[in-house]
């Protein structure tokens, strides 16, 4: 009997034909519409006898998400996890991950290990700063059959997702950039799995996607016939607008509708089974092996999506859950996310029915496995995590450049500081660079920029300046790697783009607006050093810059002309509440920060602070003269006190480029 035969009113039949003595249930009932599931998840009653279920082909899908780096250990409260009914487990780290997932797929013939997305990408220095090799040798060495391209995979482009990250090919320079040496002492090899993603396309070609939008796996039954199971993979919606993976030249494609085509395209070819692995999640409680009040995106898809799926794992949210959803038939099947940082290992046993390939619903088991550092560490992942832990304090203390003095934070009455000056300056740079062989994912030319902003202080959000650049006299002045990496950045790229004179003069009176109980308040912008402009202390917020006091190049600005102007991305999206500046044309996506800033170090040679004298407070010695206060925010922390990773803070602290409903947010 086939699905189709079924009104829509009713649950078809998913049991095998040859159920015999263990007479499965094929109605259901209310408990497939339940939304708390216990310890393991257990689609009926029957799975919990699955193990015994030997006429059926056995199948273990092993998965971890959001790892983003992070091999010696999760990352401060991140490192203790709650679940399996209010137990506490100290987690993290890949050498326990590869003991844990020995043990796990001990004994079984049929287990594959994969990631729903961001196993890479900017957050944990000792990856990061080698261009996130460091974390395609571990996956390599615990045995990634494939992954899910996430939002993070793109934070640089696909070109270098393909080339350099799955082929090898070095950008730009060996040893320097990319293409390290190896805890082996060999030559970054490049993963020896594939990333996927089935809406990901090129902006204005919604045919042809970025990578392989499925994978097909196979397993045999016990007379030697071939099983098929696909796996669809979804980047999170909107990945070429967040501040990190900003390309635009790329789209994503709706989630659900993607899906529902590729499983009506795997089930024509014969593929029986099929897994949804998805970079977009839910939040669902706080035990990682149970679901309560689940809500977001991925829960929406779930209730939603094909029934011809099987199971749907999810990252992004760094949120833990496992339970047993409804399709739209009202047949369970599982829905997963497994933390971030390397907390869990999620499992999930099939069945498979030899006959026809299909999965029997029924039968079928998930768990999330605390990866908990209580074990004895693979001595081959140690190995790897030691080595890329010395060669990263190696690389930390290494020369890239020299300062002639400090570069600081304080500002001046205008909201000027040496350290804005210096960003600014770097920015200009960075959006005036000619196009990386890397970066293949830009829709218009690469128009050099004529001036750059960087916010300083800025209202929402956070700065892309990390810290004062402080000279250090006993070295000479030696400015290393690891001071400029934590100088400036959180993982954004810088983005050239075409604004109107008028544009920049909005974002410039958008430095100061009017609290609620009347206070002025100022968010500084700081500029470029071939820009010079002056603000009236005495005029209100709105009207405190006039246009001919704005100078770029030494001519005044034109409110009528259009200018090349070069953010980080952060800022052309708004995040960081300069809104005038979201409505620029023809953007261009250069390097990111962190690898921009120090390239900035090393061609610069030697970094020089310059005068105070770009911007102007006038009248500040009138009778009402309020240049405006600029309140220091702390920096977020976690519930513990501990500050968060960077990139973290800056994408939970962001103004969301456009309006979105109340509720919680991923934190990447």
């Amino acid at each position: 009997m086939t699905r189709n035969s079924h009104p829509t009113t009713h649950r078809p039949d998913r049991s095998s034909p040859h159920l015999g003595r263990r007479g499965f249930l094929t109605a259901l009932g209310t408990a497939a519409a339940t939304f708390a599931t216990g310890v393991p998840a257990h689609a009926t009653e029957h799975a919990r006898d699955a193990a015994s279920a030997a006429e059926y082909v056995d199948v273990q899908l092993l998965s971890i998400t959001d790892l983003h780096g992070y091999l010696q250990a999760a990352p401060g409260p991140h490192a203790t996890i709650s679940g399996n009914g209010g137990l506490t487990y100290t987690v993290g780290g890949v050498a326990p991950m590869a003991a844990h997932l020995a043990r796990l797929r001990a004994g079984r013939a049929n287990s594959f290990f994969f990631t729903p997305g961001d196993a890479f990408s900017g957050w944990e220095f000792d990856a990061a700063a080698f261009a996130d090799e460091p974390t395609i040798e571990a996956l390599n060495r615990m045995g990634l059959d494939f992954a899910t391209a996430g939002n993070h995979e793109f934070d640089k482009s696909p070109a270098f997702l393909r080339r350099h990250m799955e082929q090898a090919v070095t950008f730009p320079v060996e040893g320097r950039d990319t293409t390290f040496a190896d805890s082996s002492g060999a030559r970054f090899q490049g993963a020896r799995f594939r990333f996927h993603s089935a809406n990901v396309v090129r902006a204005g070609d919604p045919g042809r996607t970025v990578l392989p939008a499925y994978n097909i796996e196979t397993v045999r039954t016990a007379a030697g016939q071939e099983l098929r199971i696909g796996f669809i993979h979804l980047t999170a919606l909107g990945t070429e607008s967040f501040p990190g993976s900003y390309q635009p030249g790329l789209a994503t494609l709706a989630e659900t509708a993607t899906a529902d085509r590729y499983a009506a395209e795997l089930k024509a070819r014969g593929v029986g089974a099929i897994i949804l692995s998805m970079h977009d999640g839910a939040v669902a409680g706080a035990d990682f092996n149970s679901g309560t009040d689940p809500s977001g995106p991925a829960l929406d898809l779930a209730l939603r999506v094909s029934p011809d799926i099987d199971a749907i794992v999810t990252g992004h949210w760094h949120t833990r859950f496992n339970m047993m959803l409804p399709d739209p038939d009202g047949v369970p099947r599982p829905f997963v996310e497994a933390g971030c940082y390397g907390q869990l290992i999620n499992e999930i046993n099939l069945r498979l029915d030899p006959a026809t390939g299909k999965v029997v619903r029924e039968l079928t088991v998930s768990t999330n496995h605390p990866n908990t550092r209580d074990v004895a560490p693979d001595p081959a992942l140690k190995e790897v995590v030691d080595y890329w832990a010395g060669q990263a304090a190696a690389r930390d203390a290494t020369r890239i450049g020299t300062q002639s003095g400090s570069f600081l934070r304080t500002r001046n009455a205008a909201g000027e500081s040496t350290m804005g000056d210096l960003a600014a300056d770097w920015a200009l740079w960075a959006g005036s660079r000619p196009s990386d062989p890397e970066n293949d994912a830009n829709a218009h030319p690469n128009v050099p920029a004529q001036l750059a902003l960087v916010a300083t202080a800025p209202r929402v959000g956070v700065t892309v300046i990390a810290g004062d650049l402080v000279r250090d006299a006993e070295s000479g002045g030696a400015v290393t790697f690891g001071r400029a990496w934590r100088a400036v950045g959180f993982g954004d790229p810088i983005v050239s783009a075409t604004v109107t004179g008028q544009q920049i003069h909005d974002a410039l009176e958008q430095q100061w607006t009017t609290a609620a109980g009347g206070e002025l308040l100022f968010a500084p912008l700081a500029v470029s050093g071939n820009v010079r402009y002056t603000f009236d202390a005495l005029r209100p917020a709105g009207d405190r810059v006039d246009p001919a006091e704005v100078f770029i190049d030494g001519v005044a600005l034109d409110p009528a002309r259009s200018y090349r102007l070069a953010c980080p991305s952060y800022t052309f999206l708004a995040n960081d509440g300069y809104a005038a500046l979201s409505e620029g044309r023809s953007p261009y996506r250069h390097q990111r920060d962190f690898e921009s800033f120090v390239a900035y170090v090393r061609e610069s040679g030697t970094l020089t602070p310059a005068p105070l004298n770009r911007v102007t407070a006038a009248h500040t010695t009138r009778r009402g003269a309020d240049t405006g206060a600029t309140p220091d925010r702390a920096p977020l922390l976690h519930p513990d006190g501990t500050p968060m990773a960077r990139p973290e803070a800056a994408a939970l602290a962001a103004a969301p480029a456009h309006p979105t409903p109340d509720g919680p947010r991923p934190p990447c």
